[in-house]
């Protein structure tokens, strides 16, 4: 998977988050883009399926990011409107993901989303 052209969020350039997540719809991957501003660079986060079997094939790519930086340790630090996404867990029980991350080279933070609605947002793109 490359950055994309033109204006998009993740132009500038792209990388991992956490490891690979098996679903049943393919490998549910995290990964931070970067778009340059004229203010500089933010960060944001975006979804991607990849085929089980051929990880390297991108089956869907989420259009919009789903997560950027908004709150003061997010957009103040050492790498301003920066988060990085870097360790994910499922709790299936609650139907709910976790992901850990990195806000602006800072603080490490935790956000939560809806398993269901995160698959179906991937899916849509």
């Amino acid at each position: 998977m490359e950055p994309r052209d033109g204006a998009w969020w993740d132009s500038l350039r792209i990388g991992i988050g956490p490891p690979l997540l098996k679903t049943e719809h393919g490998w549910l991957l995290i990964y931070h883009g970067v778009k340059e501003t004229v203010v500089g660079a933010i960060y944001r986060v975006g979804l991607a399926l990849l085929d089980l079997d051929e990880p390297s094939r991108v089956l869907r790519r989420a259009d919009e990011w789903v997560f950027a930086p908004t709150e003061p340790y997010e957009r103040n630090g050492d790498v301003p409107n920066a988060i990085f996404p870097c360790g994910l867990i499922h709790d299936r029980e609650r139907g709910e993901l976790r992901l850990y991350y990195g806000a602006a080279d800072t603080s490490i933070c935790v956000a939560t989303a809806s398993y269901d609605e995160v698959l179906a947002t991937v899916r849509a793109g």
